[in-house]
């Protein structure tokens, strides 16, 4: 039996903190190890119980990673309906209050032993890496795949200084994320002993050769069927070789919401927890027997904080209390700002409802019939997919977070708040559209991966995509873009290893390494993750 390829998805959060990064890389390994096709291998972080409980909701703790990992495949076997069979591994990781996120402790390229280093999946690489100090992760994986989860410099934007500190961390995230992920499709060929690595546009066109020496009397072929004999490597520039491999994107935005990454291609490879569609197929079958599938108004979910769309809801329904005055809105969410987000809808003069965060999927949610979403600051919602898929009307900003969902019938979009208002008001008096089997199909994690399989040359056939880097590859490399990015890698390796360089860049102090409660909890041996 021929050995499956392994896919390792690295991820910056985990449940039960049911932010994006958690619950999405979770699905995508699902879906990926449901095909048969390959090992996958989630790597989530682990938290000791302090920082649990800075995080978690509802002070939920685990004693243990082997707790950890039964809820969280109880968590999915409840949600997909099968127990799906991947791994689960964790990396030391430590939460940072001012950031309110979790950074990796240590070089956790490490967690998948060498011999299995196929792919890597970096949900959010560039928070992954800004402080990675540790194996080169293009050299332990013949391929590293980035997907760009998060619009970091909005939210900075919004910060004291905000302008300079957007600017900053922009070069910053394109350094580590050019260092660390693959950009272009490149092939490997042996002939005559000699190892030969082509890189290509995304037009499948040579734009890098890269051998040691150079070997004459290579066919390659410019696409109209004609063969050429080359001499020298410039010759082959935009040429095509014979048995051009698939083009294999490296880095991947869920949307054009994000900063833009050289050689980056946009696409929504996200889908929807299939319990939304199982619950917009119900709503769907009552609007066909007649019975009225939505009895109440609109509503707005998320995490409650300023940033989150609720300063852009405050304030259109404040400069528009008169002709949206018969609006009745209920706000969900959980965060810092709730308070004040209570205080502000308390001064509308009109119902405004404030309740804490609840599962977006509880029944609760069932009977709404307009979902308002404001937001910017996201990158690809997950609440207005989650709403579609429930059948709902969605109103939300005509921004570029937005676009996948332009294309379904019961998404409307505005351009300012006068269109909100007229929207809102026509939403309300009328019916959802029933949503269409292919609508309700490209929603679906099926569809996802396979949006995300052809995305990164995947649906090919394994013996035509990367070769693992060689020696000889390695002494090849040492044309002008080879060497300027070792250099990079090496200057950002060097940085990373000192504690002052660390704090200076935003690091958590002493995390260079697991400190012992993090070594003794993940069994781990001594001071390097194993």
């Amino acid at each position: 039996m021929d050995k499956k390829e392994h896919i390792a998805i690295f991820t910056t959060a985990s449940l039960p903190w049911l932010t994006g990064t958690a619950v999405n890389p979770l699905f995508r390994a699902v879906y990926l190890w449901k095909s048969e096709e390959r090992d996958v291998t989630l790597v989530i972080p682990w938290l000791t119980l302090k920082d649990q409980g800075l995080v978690y909701p509802n002070n939920i703790t685990f004693a243990s990673p082997k707790e950890h990992e039964e809820y969280i495949c109880q968590w999915v076997e409840e949600r997909v309906g099968f127990s799906p069979g991947f791994s689960i591994r964790f990396y030391p990781g430590k939460f940072s209050i001012d950031k309110r996120s979790i950074l990796a402790v240590g070089d956790i390229s490490e967690i998948i032993p060498d011999e299995v280093a196929d792919i890597a999946v970096l949900e959010e690489p560039e928070h992954l890496t800004w402080f990675h100090h540790g194996k080169r992760w293009k050299t332990k994986f013949r391929l590293v795949i980035g997907i760009i989860h998060t619009n970091y410099l909005e939210y900075v934007r919004r910060e004291n200084n905000g302008i300079l500190q957007a600017f900053l961390l922009k070069h910053l995230n394109n350094w580590v994320v050019g260092i660390y992920c693959h950009k272009a499709s490149s092939y490997t060929l042996i002939k005559n002993s000699i190892c030969i690595q082509f890189l290509f546009d995304r037009h499948a066109h040579v734009r890098a050769v890269l051998s040691n020496p150079f070997p004459s009397n290579l066919r390659l072929n410019d696409g109209s069927g004609r063969f050429l004999e080359t001499k020298t490597e410039t010759d082959m520039t935009w040429f095509r070789v014979d048995h051009t491999p698939p083009f294999v994107q490296g880095v991947i935005r869920l949307s054009a919401a994000t900063q833009e990454y050289t050689e980056s291609i946009i696409c929504n490879v996200h889908g929807v927890n299939p319990r939304f569609l199982e619950i917009g197929e119900k709503k769907r079958e009552q609007q066909q027997e007649g019975v009225k599938a939505f009895s109440k108004g609109a509503y707005f979910i998320g995490k409650m904080i300023w940033s989150k769309g609720y300063r852009e809801l405050i304030h259109i329904l404040q400069d528009h209390q008169q002709e949206l005055s018969e609006l009745e809105i209920d706000l969900f969410g959980s965060g810092e700002d709730s308070e004040e987000v209570q205080k502000a809808a308390e001064k509308l003069q009109m119902a405004v409802r404030v309740y804490p965060g609840c599962d977006h999927a509880d029944p609760l949610f069932h009977d709404y019939k307009l979902f308002l979403n404001p937001s910017t600051t996201d990158v690809v919602c997950t609440t207005t997919a989650e709403a579609l898929a429930m059948g709902k009307i969605v109103v939300c900003a005509n921004h570029p977070s937005n676009e996948f969902f332009k294309r379904f019938s019961n998404c409307w979009t505005y351009d300012n708040s006068d269109e909100f208002v007229k929207l809102t008001l026509k939403a309300l008096a009328e019916e959802p559209a029933q949503p269409t089997n292919a609508e309700r199909r490209e929603l679906s994690w099926e569809a996802a991966t396979n949006r995300f399989l052809k995305a990164v040359g995947m649906d090919k056939p394994l013996d035509k995509r990367l070769s693992r880097n060689s020696s000889v590859f390695m002494a090849a490399s040492l044309n002008l873009q080879q060497t300027v990015d070792e250099a990079s890698a090496y200057v950002h390796h060097v940085a990373s290893g000192f504690e002052v360089s660390r704090r200076f860049f935003g690091a958590i102090p002493h995390t260079l390494q697991p400190d012992e409660e993090l070594r003794k909890e993940l069994g781990l041996t001594n001071a390097t993750t194993k």
